[in-house]
Parts: structure tokens; sequence; C-alpha cells
């Protein structure tokens, strides 16, 4: 957890676990991360090596591959592996950008 907040840091912007409290969200752009399950390796019936699945989530109210690329050389820098998926959410009026990987627990 400690690598994973050293580079929700780096990249500067305002952060919180899962979310913000009720009233508190900043405007956008900002972060959400989270660690919504494991990938631990097994051997011999036991968990040999812990491994998170963290989520990576940027919320913005444009499209901007600017600070896109500043999260993704960020993580690059930490030889961090990640899926990035991109929706839409019409209720919110809001870009999220989701980065997916697996870090050591």
């Amino acid at each position: 957890m400690d690598e994973l907040l050293t580079i929700v840091q780096e990249i500067g912007l305002p952060n919180a676990y899962d979310h913000f409290a009720e009233g508190e969200s900043p405007d956008p752009p900002f972060l959400l991360y989270l660690l919504p399950g494991s990938d631990n390796f097994a051997a011999d019936g036991r968990v040999y090596f812990k491994i998170n699945l963290v989520h990576l989530e940027l919320y913005t109210d444009f499209k901007d591959t600017d600070l896109e690329s500043r999260v993704e050389a960020v993580l690059d820098q930490h030889g961090i592996f990640y899926d990035k998926t991109e929706v839409w959410i019409e209720s919110e009026r809001l870009y999220e950008v989701l980065y997916s990987f697996e870090m050591e627990a």
C-alpha cells in the first residue's frame, strides 16, 4: 500500500480511497483508488505471495489526454503494467478513466 500511496501522491491530484465523504468531493480532475480484490499466488495449499488488485480511477469533466499521459508516466516510472478503460458517466457528467493493475501486498 505504501508504493500505491507514493504513486498517487506523485500524480499530484486530489485523491481518496474509494470515495470522498459526502459533500467533500473536489472539482475535477481527481483520483480515487481502491483494492477491490486479490490475485494471490499459492504454494503448498497456502498463500505464498500476496497480490492486490488495484483500481486507479481518474475523473475529469472533459477528455484530458495530457493528464492521462501524466498518470501513465508515473505508472511507467514505477514499472506498473496496467490495463486502461474509459467510460462517460452521464449522471455525473464526468469521464472515468480506469487503470487496473496488480501490486504486491
